[in-house]
C-alpha cells in the first residue's frame, strides 16, 4: 500500500515553465478571483453577524479560549470612542520574551502569532518571498509592464499573481483605505482599543492564498486549509474586529465607499475620490473626505478658503483645497503679490511663478512658487501646485532648483521634470 502523500511535503504547481497562452489563460482566472475579493473589500452591504461570529469563536477556539460575548458597533469610530471600557486593552506585539509563556499572551496577541505561523507557512508552501525580502526582477518587471508584455518578459505567472492581485488590492485597501482610516482615528481619540483585524479591508493577504487554491497551483494541509477558510469567512462577512479577553468588537462595514481608478496601473488599483460628501462613511456618521486619493478636511469640500488654507500645513491638502477654490481666485483672495515669472526650463511650454505671500502663511516661508506637473493627468490636464520656498530667493528657477536641491544653473540643464 502507498503511503499518503502529505500535502505540507508536496511541492505546489510549477508556473515558471508555462507558455505565455496557457499563464494568461490562468491569469484571467485569478483577474476574476481577484475582482471577487475586491467586491468583498469594498462591500457596503449590512454585515453577515452569524458568519463573522461563527468564524471568530473557532479562532478563539484554536487558541483554546472559549467563545467571547461579541458586541457589535457601527463603525471603527464608535470602537475608539469605547475604547478599553469595553473589555479591550492596548495591545501591542511583543517580543515572546516580554510574557512567562505564549498561554499567558493576551488573547490579541495569541491571534495575532497564530495568523503569523499561518502566513509563514502558506508563504513556504507557495514559495513567496517572504516581505522583508528585495521584490525578484520577475515581481520588478510585472509592477512596470503590462501582463502580457511582463510574462514575455520573463516574469513568471507567481511573480504577476503576486503584482496583480496582493499588490493590486493592498494598494486599494490597505493603502488607500485602512491606512487613512486609521490615521482619522488616531487624530479622533488618544487611546486606540488595541490591536485589530480589518475584516473586509484584510481582503488583499486572504486573497492572494485563496487564489493560488482556487486556481488549482497549491494544495494546503488541511489543518491549513480550514484555518484560511476562517480568516475567509470574517473578511467577507465584517468590518473592522478587536478581540479581547473573553470579549470581542466587531464593527459593520461602510455604508458607502467612492472610489475612481488610480492612474498609471495595470491592475484595477482604486483611490478614495469623491468630490461631494465623504468618500467612504459608515451609518453612525463617521467618514473620511478624500479628493484623488488624498484624505482632506471636510472644509476642503465645504468651504475652501484662503484663510484656512493658509494655515494648512499639509501640502497636499493645500493643493486640493487651492483646486477647489481655482488657483486665480486663491491668488486674488491671499492677496499674493508676484515676485517674478519665468518659462519652466525642466517643463517646456510652462512657466514658474514666483510670488510673496502677506504675513506668516504656509508654514515659516514667506514666498510660494507655482509650478505646473510636467506629468499630466488622466484627462490630459496638467495639475498646479504651490510650493514653500525660501523668503531669501527672487528667481523662480532658482526656487525650483532650491526644490529639488540643485542649484539654478542645474535645473536649468534638466531635459524635463516629472
Amino acid at each position: 500500500m502507498s503511503a499518503v502523500k502529505d500535502p505540507r511535503r508536496a511541492r505546489p504547481r510549477d508556473t515558471s515553465s508555462l507558455s505565455t497562452p496557457h499563464a494568461l489563460e490562468i491569469f484571467r482566472h485569478a483577474v476574476a478571483i481577484r475582482d471577487d475579493w475586491l467586491s468583498a473589500g469594498l462591500s457596503v452591504r449590512p454585515a453577515d453577524r452569524t458568519t463573522a461570529e461563527a468564524a471568530v469563536t473557532e479562532l478563539y477556539q484554536l487558541i483554546a479560549e472559549p467563545k467571547p460575548s461579541f458586541e457589535w458597533l457601527p463603525s471603527p469610530a464608535a470602537a475608539f470612542a469605547a475604547g478599553p471600557g469595553r473589555g479591550l486593552g492596548p495591545v501591542r506585539l511583543q517580543a515572546a520574551s516580554a510574557w512567562p509563556s505564549g498561554r499567558d499572551w493576551p488573547v490579541a496577541a495569541r491571534l495575532a502569532s497564530l495568523l503569523s505561523r499561518l502566513r509563514r507557512r502558506l508563504d513556504a508552501r507557495i514559495g513567496r518571498r517572504t516581505s522583508g525580502e528585495w521584490p525578484g526582477r520577475g515581481v520588478v518587471t510585472a509592477r512596470r509592464a503590462a501582463p502580457e508584455d511582463a510574462l514575455m518578459l520573463g516574469a513568471s505567472l507567481a511573480d504577476v499573481l503576486e503584482v496583480a492581485v496582493h499588490d493590486s488590492l493592498r494598494t486599494t485597501l490597505r493603502d488607500a483605505m485602512t491606512a487613512p482610516l486609521r490615521a482619522a482615528l488616531a487624530r479622533m481619540a488618544a487611546d486606540s482599543p488595541g490591536l485589530a483585524w480589518y475584516g473586509q479591508h484584510d481582503a488583499y493577504w486572504v486573497a492572494h492564498y485563496d487564489a493560488w487554491r482556487r486556481l488549482g497551483l497549491v494544495t494546503y494541509h488541511p489543518d491549513d486549509d480550514d484555518q484560511l477558510d476562517l480568516w475567509v469567512a470574517v473578511a467577507r462577512s465584517a468590518g473592522w474586529w478587536w478581540p479581547g479577553e473573553g470579549r470581542c468588537v466587531m464593527t459593520g462595514r461602510p455604508s458607502a465607499v467612492r472610489s475612481e481608478p488610480l492612474p498609471g496601473r495595470w491592475h484595477g488599483e482604486l483611490r478614495l475620490h469623491r468630490p461631494d460628501g465623504p468618500a467612504i462613511s459608515y451609518p453612525d456618521g463617521f467618514g473620511l473626505y478624500a479628493l484623488h486619493g488624498t484624505p482632506v478636511p471636510a472644509w476642503v469640500l465645504t468651504g475652501p478658503s484662503a484663510e484656512l488654507i493658509s494655515r494648512e500645513p499639509n501640502v497636499e491638502v493645500r493643493r486640493s483645497a487651492i483646486e477647489r477654490l481655482g488657483w486665480e481666485a486663491y491668488i486674488e483672495r491671499a492677496g499674493l503679490t508676484l515676485v517674478a515669472r519665468r518659462a519652466d526650463p525642466g517643463n517646456p511650454g510652462s512657466d514658474l511663478c514666483l510670488y510673496d505671500l502677506p504675513g506668516p502663511a504656509w508654514g515659516t516661508s514667506a514666498r510660494v512658487l507655482v509650478v505646473v506637473n510636467g506629468t499630466p493627468e488622466p484627462d490630459g490636464q496638467r495639475r498646479r501646485y504651490g510650493l514653500s520656498v525660501p523668503a531669501g530667493i527672487d528667481n523662480p528657477i532658482a526656487a525650483a532648483g532650491w526644490s529639488y536641491g540643485l542649484t539654478a544653473d542645474q535645473y536649468a540643464r534638466l531635459a524635463r521634470r516629472t
